[in-house]
């Protein structure tokens, strides 16, 4: 068995299109939309999903020992599963996550190898980005781990928004949510594009956009992550 690999389209913001930017992956480009360019480029995530969380501790380590990958998360989530996430080049995610898909045989729920990510998804997923300002905030929320971390990537390549968290499955009954802060109409084009992904896969939860969120509301969702 090997892991899915889901391609991403890479849409364009307004203001790359206006300064003449060079598509992502061209030589010219170097970074666009916040992802390295090159064959070796760390914009990939490897997702693998478990029904056991014995095996899954175990899987982590395989994983890591695979390839040269970073760990993102590695923790029990809702309904009893256990789930890791790790980052690196296509190549390394996918031979990580294959390489925990064959220990973990028949305990193995689901795993997926996403490529072309936006810098800003990492941080996210480990809830360490911080923000000043806040004012509006977005939140797109998804019955499907993966599919909701490929609709915060589309959200944040979309409009001039900052991506803040990505909080999975963890007392969320398996869903996922992100939150991504901006100027009004950038938060509301990138809630757009973000549950357009997420509705086309039929997967789409909810969404919310909020304009000058009170800052007591600010403080519960961000907790530490204000500068």
């Amino acid at each position: 068995m090997s892991p899915r690999i889901h391609q991403i389209k890479t849409k364009r913001k307004a203001s790359d299109r206006r300064a003449g930017a060079e598509p992502a992956g061209s030589e010219a480009s170097g970074r666009s939309n916040g992802r390295a360019s090159g064959p070796a480029a760390r914009n990939a995530i490897g997702l693998l999903e478990l029904t056991s969380i014995a095996k899954g501790i175990e899987a982590t380590d395989i994983m890591l020992k695979e390839s040269d990958v970073e760990l993102l998360t590695s923790r029990s989530i809702c309904s009893g599963k256990y789930m890791v996430l790790v980052r690196g080049d296509v190549a390394a995610c996918t031979s990580s996550v294959a390489a925990g898909e064959d220990l973990g045989r028949e305990t193995v729920a689901d795993s997926i190898v996403i490529p072309n990510l936006h810098e800003e998804v990492f941080p996210a997923v480990s809830q360490s980005a911080m923000v000043e300002n806040v004012e509006a905030l977005g939140i797109l929320e998804a019955f499907n781990v993966a599919t909701l971390i490929e609709g915060a990537d589309a959200a944040v390549k979309a409009a001039e928004v900052h991506l803040l968290e990505i909080r999975i499955a963890m007392a969320l009954g398996g869903k996922a949510f992100c939150v991504v802060t901006g100027g009004v109409s950038a938060v509301r084009a990138a809630v757009d594009a973000g549950k357009a992904l997420i509705g086309e896969r039929g997967l789409l939860t909810n969404w919310a956009v909020i304009p000058a969120p009170d800052p007591d509301l600010v403080k519960e969702v961000l907790g530490g992550r204000l500068v």
